[in-house]
């Protein structure tokens, strides 16, 4: 099982759930009157066109869901109001009237008491035909070029034959109307009527276009606060990464505008907007209107961290000034501080605890060279606790950001890394790439510290489409990570790491209430010949490792990694990871809103961590080295992010976990397949680890 809270960043596991748990009980409904009685049951009979689920979602009157006593954020049980009832009856018709079934009818209805308390309803539909849309027609785009009335009518959601739905009526005016403005004409506007005819169930569509001017974009103007901190010039130049004057007008640049003013991140709200158009120069100038927010900002939290293998309490701060120095110059100070237990508390002599935490200073210069261009430097300091070795160390960055689009960006940097580590596993560097990955002994005890130092080139590319972060619903995500070290940088491993990461995410149906998410994740670490060695070794601390809540949810956090025992000579001691040279993972999951703050899911993660640079020979991880798992999940949505629980049973298709440097055969006995149950097996997939896990946490997994 894992879970943690961190109460003062936006992406965090979740331990503890008292607080939201108290103030949904708090909110639970309560009986509308002494005598109201409970909605046990709601069918909607003959509805064999439309859903009964969506006819549901548009009438007042609901059943109580079944979970409901078992789940106590919603709004508790539904209580039956005649009234609500009999107005839901005519909601139903003319629900099905917009759908295109314009004879339907409620043809009967039933309230059967349900012992003292609660009631069943029940409503029996006759739907009747269709009606058809019989002809379109488009007036008033005869101005347009063949190419650009084309553009316009691509695709349009009502054509001949189609059932006639309000919803794309209404629908298919502002599709038209925001592609011709897109095409400059910035005060067109689409009207219309349709006319249906019930005895013949046909419907006729008139569209009709006023176009109006043709418009070129015009001066950018700035609305802001009294004494504004933050140049004007500096928020038109931003706009104008998007605006050019002189270019045709179009809705799509000013939200692209307003994204790029917001990404200055001084402002609390922005809007650009049209003004008011010049019919005589035939231009639209652009306002940006924006309100500052405190240059200074201060935030506090803690958190709390579990899972099969580590317990850490910590406390978070974080301290940002958005213009030091003046410029919007922005330089930032977090720290973390805490104290971790290896395996865990309660483990007695094999207790592995100690503090840890980190502080990290980070100096922003916007406009570095050019305006889409900001240089980024940070300074970094940790103490760490890891299930192989413990570790202390820093890490330093400098680079610049270049972000053409608020949607893309490119940041290639310089990294130093240094650490002094202190482990319990073998350190011979004769068995690659399994050990800590120490250049240097400090003597001859291989239980001794050894220092590491990293020095390599990172360039990270981002395209981010996703309507949301937290929780996307639609659009997608690609990123790709490039690492060079060693070589003329130095460093003690001369390398190169690869890292692409592709993500996807669709919704369907009514309220686009099922959405499919989809990720593929890719990573592979060559490590080149070592001239006074001969090996080709790798350091821990770069390695791959998989597992947790937002990974593999098959395997704990990081358990999905090849194996090293704590003491080689003694086979039933405890394995830990060490991590590898090739990742791959992908995942595929459904998510169902069943109301607006429960959502359902069921997942397949597959995964698979290599000693060996990934291949797609002999070495592939399709070759019976790839894990699966299936699992079913629970969200609750939140201002922060969808509080989550995901519970998750590997499949038994692959090897063991590689235990080095023995090999792939498992030889030590395992505590049970499933949470500690199902008696001891040697010989399954991803042993020594239980094939079920329970993964508690914040944030959607990807």
């Amino acid at each position: 099982m894992t879970g943690s809270v961190d109460a003062a960043r936006p992406c965090y596991r979740l331990l503890v759930l008292l607080i939201p748990l108290s103030l949904a009980c708090a909110c639970a409904a309560k009986k509308p009157r002494p005598d109201a009685l409970k909605v046990e049951d709601l069918q909607i009979k003959g509805t064999d066109q439309v859903s009964e689920g969506s006819i549901k979602s548009k009438i007042l009157t609901t059943d109580t869901p079944w979970w409901e006593p078992l789940w106590p954020f919603d709004n508790g049980p539904s209580y039956f109001d005649p009234n609500a009832w009999e107005a839901d009856k005519r909601r139903i018709e003319r629900y099905y009237q917009a759908k295109g079934y314009y004879q339907a009818r409620v043809t009967s209805d039933e309230v059967k008491p349900e012992g003292k308390d609660a009631v069943k309803l029940e409503a029996t539909v006759r739907e009747g035909e269709p009606t058809r849309i019989d002809a379109v027609s488009v007036t008033g785009l005869e101005p347009l070029t063949e190419e650009q009335r084309t553009q316009a009518l691509a695709a349009l959601p009502l054509k001949k034959g189609d059932i006639f739905q309000e919803d794309n009526w209404n629908g298919v005016k502002e599709l038209i109307q925001g592609r011709l403005r897109e095409m400059g004409y910035a005060e067109a506007e689409v009207t219309g009527e349709a006319q249906v005819d019930v005895a013949t169930q046909l419907a006729t569509v008139d569209l009709r276009a006023a176009l109006g001017n043709r418009y070129r974009f015009g001066n950018v103007f700035v609305s802001t606060d009294p004494n504004p901190k933050v140049s004007p010039k500096r928020i038109i130049e931003q706009a104008q990464g998007a605006i050019r004057k002189g270019s045709w007008f179009s809705e799509s640049a000013l939200a692209e505008a307003q994204a790029r003013v917001f990404a200055m991140g001084v402002f609390g709200a922005v809007k650009v907007n049209r003004g008011g158009p010049d019919r005589e120069a035939s231009t639209v100038p652009v306002v940006v209107d924006v309100r500052e927010a405190p240059l200074r900002s201060v935030r506090l939290g803690g958190g709390l961290g579990i899972d099969a293998t580590r317990q850490e309490a910590r406390a978070l701060a974080e301290w940002t000034n958005r213009n030091i120095f003046g410029g919007l110059r922005r330089l930032t100070v977090r720290g973390r501080v805490g104290y971790a237990f290896l395996p865990s508390f309660y483990a007695g002599d094999d207790v592995k605890s100690g503090v840890v935490g980190d502080v990290t200073t980070e100096f922003e210069q916007p406009r570095f060279l050019f305006r889409d261009l900001r240089l980024q430097a940070s300074l970094t300091g940790e103490k760490g606790l890891e299930q192989a070795y413990s570790f202390y160390g820093g890490r330093m960055r400098a680079g610049v950001i270049w972000q053409p689009h608020p949607n893309l960006s490119i940041f290639p940097a310089y990294n130093q890394e240094r650490f002094r580590l202190q482990g319990r596993v073998d350190g011979n560097e004769s068995i690659p790439p399994i050990t800590l990955g120490c250049r240097e002994r400090d003597s001859g005890d291989e239980n001794a510290p050894c220092n590491i130092a990293l020095s390599y080139l990172e360039t990270t590319i981002e395209w981010d489409r996703r309507d949301e972060r937290t929780a996307p619903r639609n659009g997608f995500y690609a990123a790709l990570s490039i690492q060079a070290g060693g070589g003329p940088l130095q460093g003690d491993f001369t390398y190169v790491r690869l890292l692409p990461d592709v993500r996807y995410y669709h919704s369907f149906g009514e309220q686009q209430r099922l959405t499919v998410a989809g990720k593929l994740r890719l990573g592979t670490l060559i490590p080149y010949k070592n001239e006074e060695t001969g090996l080709r070794q790798s350091s821990i601390v770069n390695r791959f490792f998989a597992g947790g809540g937002s990974s593999m949810r098959g395997f704990n956090s990081r358990r999905l990694s090849p194996l090293t025992p704590l003491n080689p000579d003694d086979p039933e001691t405890t394995t830990v990871p060490v991590g590898g040279n090739s990742l791959f993972e992908t995942s595929l999951e459904l998510r169902y809103r069943v109301t607006e703050s429960l959502v359902v899911a069921s997942f397949w993660d597959t995964g698979s961590v290599g000693t060996d640079s990934l291949s797609f020979g002999g070495n592939s991880p399709f070759n019976n080295r790839l894990y699966h798992a299936l699992g079913l999940g629970l969200r609750y949505l939140t201002l922060v992010g969808p509080i989550r629980l995901d519970i998750a049973r590997r499949l038994n298709i692959g090897p063991p976990l590689p235990i080095e440097p023995s090999g792939s055969t498992y030889t030590l006995p395992s505590s049970g397949t499933c949470f500690g149950l199902g008696g001891k097996k040697r010989e399954y997939a991803g042993a020594p680890d239980g094939l079920c896990t329970i993964q508690l946490s914040i944030g959607e997994a990807f």
